[in-house]
């Protein structure tokens, strides 16, 4: 949807956060309301003041956070009743995710939902009483708004305490129980089929995805369903991800003239997005595509993941070679400006060729989505049939309309590209870039790419080289030439399967030296010894009301989730059993809360579909620059086997580094000078085989 709302042009004095480095906090710097950055300065105000705490968390790429800026924050009357009643605390979530995770409990406690912008409102230390969202300068349509709400919430606090605290510790200890857990048994592949049978009745079999609207990607579902298929045969599975992963690829979720996606479909027709794009949606849904292309060999799956990289190269990659967080949903002051299309634009763009466009891409002369009931003048972007269908409607050969769309599509971008552009977040996070690495080292596998391999590697020592203290422990957020907030879970997680990826692309040694490293210091400051399972933060981090432990699989997935695929991998790739009952006892920990809904979980359902198996063990031998070896690699990569390691063992060096670290491999040797492929299924190894398709055969047929 598109909102337009104006910004006075009033000169500001800049309150303390222009001195920080985060996007989002800098955005609100010329505020009038006095805010502060999370930390001690602002608590230590608050009891000395007796002021309770208003915390508003959201992060530059949303849209409502903009709209509550420009209506509230910015505004002196607004800022006069905050400063007046309160210590105000901005906090961008993307930068702190433990602050966020805990006070969004405490808003689904308060208020029965949440969402950004996130306002909660504190006691000194740092319990919550009142929640809400968006918040609106007036009140209207039921909604209290800021004018009205602040003296409430000041009368409260001065006038009734004991109510006040009363709330803030029943929440608290909410929050705690939440997250105190209660682990069970080891779940077995009963409930693969449970999270299979709950996915069915979300699904959408007219457009793909799961629920109405709003309707998010959420590729971790598609590819716990890609190995359920593979598992089961059950062509149903399969069905629900190709019918998704098209539905996107058509809607207007999907930027058509610049590549990428947009966050969520704001209907469930996946026609009209929420404009912001995110870093992790791009890795994640390429993953997706990818995986797709290689279980079904459909080509639009293939070059779906090429153009979000495209676009991932092209606009979201840092001269240094990490990858920046996401792109705004507005500019000039309009959600979806930079993206829509009015049908005389696209006339005036490309002239004749304007016809065929326009069918194609169903552009209206009024527009073709409505805005509060009435269409808007305005187009995005979309199909409503595959580029084969659209052709053979038209009795065009695909690949001549191809090339037409292709030329039409690049004079749009470059006509778009002279608009205002939205704003862009160009933080680099360790957590997301992990996630855009393990893609780009997916995708110059499946796809020969070494550009994707190189963009990989660049953003991965960009990280190694300067997001590491002089103790060695990695940091989240860089901007500017500023580290800021120790490393999450979620970071080490995250970066460690992009290594993992990364190794079994390029076979660099130090890659998979790096990642079982990182293990290690992710078990020493976050494994829970007596209850098991990764917390959030480390052991040596600030703790916000209770320090956490997560599992679900939410927009993202959970860093036990991805810990768990992690640890079984790294121990099949260097034989330690201790690293796989590691990634087993993390299912224990939190059996019982997956048992109860077990589609909310299904990045740790693919980790499960490896740990139950039957996974494999490939070892390659060869010489690193021989045909065939290069032949035996590019087979084992265009196909659809999720639950293997790969390790290569080069030929022409007599004692290769990765002995080091993968001590079985000394004794492997190529056949008669030939690239031999050694093969391990369910802790059963076979005969070592020269035969690229006996190799395929091995590991299909358990």
């Amino acid at each position: 949807m598109i909102y337009k709302t104006e910004q006075p042009e009033v000169e500001r004095k800049p309150n303390r956060l222009i001195y920080e480095k985060n996007p989002y906090l800098l955005q609100h710097a010329y505020n009038p309301v006095d805010w502060y950055p999370w930390g001690q300065e602002a608590f230590e105000k608050a009891k000395k003041e007796d002021k309770p705490i208003f915390l508003s968390i959201g992060y530059s790429t949303c849209h409502w956070c903009h709209v509550m800026e420009r209506e509230s924050y910015d505004d002196e009357e607004v800022a006069r009743l905050i400063n007046d009643a309160f210590v105000s605390i901005k906090v961008d979530r993307e930068e702190r995710p433990d602050i966020d995770s805990t006070y969004m409990r405490a808003c689904q406690a308060l208020i029965g939902s949440g969402g950004w912008p996130l306002n909660i409102i504190l006691t000194p230390d740092k319990k919550p009483f009142f929640a809400a969202t968006y918040i609106p300068k007036e009140s209207i349509f039921g909604r209290t708004g800021m004018l009205e709400l602040i003296p409430r919430i000041k009368d409260l606090w001065e006038k009734n305490r004991d109510e006040v605290e009363k709330t803030a510790m029943k929440v608290t200890s909410s929050i705690r129980e939440v997250y105190r857990g209660k682990p069970g048994e080891e779940l077995d592949k009963d409930v693969f089929n449970m999270a299979y049978e709950q996915l069915l009745t979300m699904f959408d079999e007219q457009h793909g995805g799961f629920d109405d609207a709003p309707k998010f990607p959420t590729p971790h579902n598609l590819q716990f369903l890609l190995r359920y298929w593979r598992r089961t045969r059950d062509i149903i599975a399969l069905r629900m991800v190709e019918r998704t992963l098209t539905g996107m690829r058509m809607g207007g979720i999907y930027d058509h003239i610049g590549f990428g996606f947009h966050r969520y479909s704001t209907d469930s027709k996946w026609l009209v997005p929420h404009f912001e794009k995110m870093l992790y949606d791009q890795a994640l849904i390429a993953m997706a595509y990818i995986e797709a292309y290689q279980a079904t060999k459909d080509e639009e799956y293939g070059r779906a993941a090429r153009e979000i990289f495209t676009y991932v190269l092209r606009d979201m990659t840092s001269p240094e070679g990490g990858f920046y967080s996401g792109e705004d949903a507005d500019s000039e002051g309009v959600e979806g400006k930079f993206y829509v299309w009015t049908e005389n634009e696209i006339r005036t763009v490309l002239g004749e060729e304007s016809d065929l466009v326009k069918r194609i891409f169903n552009i209206e002369e009024e527009g073709n989505f409505r805005e509060e009931g009435r269409l808007t003048g305005k187009n995005i972007l979309h199909l409503t049939g595959s580029l084969s269908e659209i052709a053979s409607d038209l009795k065009v050969p695909v690949d001549k309309l191809q090339k037409l769309l292709d030329d039409a599509r690049l004079k749009l971008f470059t006509a778009r590209e002279r608009r205002i552009h939205p704003g862009k977040d160009d933080k680099i996070l360790v957590d997301w870039n992990g996630f855009m690495i393990a893609a780009l080292s997916k995708g110059a596998q499946v796809f020969n790419e070494p550009a994707y391999a190189d963009a990989a590697q660049r953003a991965a020592d960009f990280i190694l080289e300067n997001m590491h203290d002089s103790r060695g422990r990695l940091y989240h957020r860089y901007r500017d030439g500023e580290l800021a907030v120790p490393a999450f879970l979620d970071d080490y997680t995250s970066l460690i399967w992009g290594l993992i990826e990364l190794y079994e692309t390029t076979f660099k040694v130090r890659y998979l030296q790096t990642a079982l490293d990182l293990t290690t210091d992710q078990i020493t400051h976050f494994w829970d010894n007596e209850h098991l399972g990764f917390y959030l933060t480390a052991d040596d981090a600030e703790e916000v009301i209770v320090r956490k432990k997560q599992i679900y699989d939410g927009a993202l997935p959970s860093g036990n989730s991805v810990a768990m695929l992690n640890l079984l991998r790294l121990g099949r790739m260097t034989a330690n059993p201790e690293l796989e009952m590691m990634a087993m006892q993390i299912g224990q920990a939190f059996s019982h809360s997956i048992q109860q809904v077990p589609s909310g979980y299904t990045q740790f359902m693919v980790a499960l579909d490896f740990a139950i198996g039957p996974a494999s063990e490939v070892v390659i031998t060869g010489d690193s620059q021989a045909n065939d070896t290069k032949a035996m690699l590019a087979a084992l990569r265009q196909e659809f086997i999720p639950d293997k390691i790969v390790v290569f063992r080069p030929g022409e060096i007599e004692l290769p580094e990765i002995i080091r670290l993968v001590e079985y491999t000394r004794y492997l040797s190529s056949t008669d000078g030939r690239a031999t492929a050694y093969v391990c299924q369910n802790y059963s190894c076979k005969l070592p085989t020269t035969d690229t398709g006996k190799m395929l055969e091995l590991l299909t047929t358990p």
